[in-house]
């Protein structure tokens, strides 16, 4: 009896991993390299997993093809140097690059708003829009106010220069409302 269970167990580790078991392998090599580095630097192509795989399994032509048909059914994506991406999708890729390219474009930058100070315009709804044109586009307000935000029925302008806005702002209305 043992040495059928024995004649079983050496059958079963002669036999190569099914596809869906190499995926499965690879993805969780993948995901294990991104937690404890950060990211992929070691993964371009199915040969970089072989000894992974050899170390489970004995060496041979058609393991090397079930890695290689796993790899490929995985449709992952790669990085710019060339590395697999395991956690994210086709398209994410896409949209991180157009997103990437925008942010460059734009000259974008992280503010806190907590070092700004919000002053609110209370202004008439329909008027909102125009208000927040005008103000965007002016001269005068270009160092004043670093954004705004329109609200249901005003204006919220985040500052730097909380008193100087305030007086600015009440330069331009009716002494009465004011």
């Amino acid at each position: 009896m043992d040495e059928e269970f024995t004649t079983q167990k050496s059958d079963f580790l002669r036999k190569n991993p099914s596809r869906k078991t190499c995926e499965s392998i690879i993805r969780r090599i993948l995901l294990a390299e991104v937690e404890q580095q950060g990211e992929n630097r070691h993964f371009k192509h199915a040969v970089d997993f072989m000894s992974y795989f050899e170390s489970l399994y004995p060496t041979s032509d058609s393991l090397t093809k079930q890695v290689q048909r796993a790899i490929k059914s995985m449709n992952m994506p790669k990085d710019e140097k060339g590395y697999f991406i395991v956690n994210k999708s086709m398209e994410q890729i896409e949209q991180d690059s157009a997103l990437k390219s925008g942010f460059a474009q734009a000259h974008v930058k992280t503010m806190s708003l907590e070092t700004l100070t919000p002053i609110f315009l209370q202004a008439d709804r329909e008027l909102c829009p125009y208000l927040k044109k005008l103000i965007a586009q002016s001269i005068t307000f270009q160092d004043m106010v670093v954004t705004m935000a329109e609200t249901s029925n005003g204006l919220i302008l985040y500052t730097d220069k909380p008193d100087e806005l305030e007086k600015l702002c009440q330069t331009y209305c009716e002494p009465s409302i004011c």
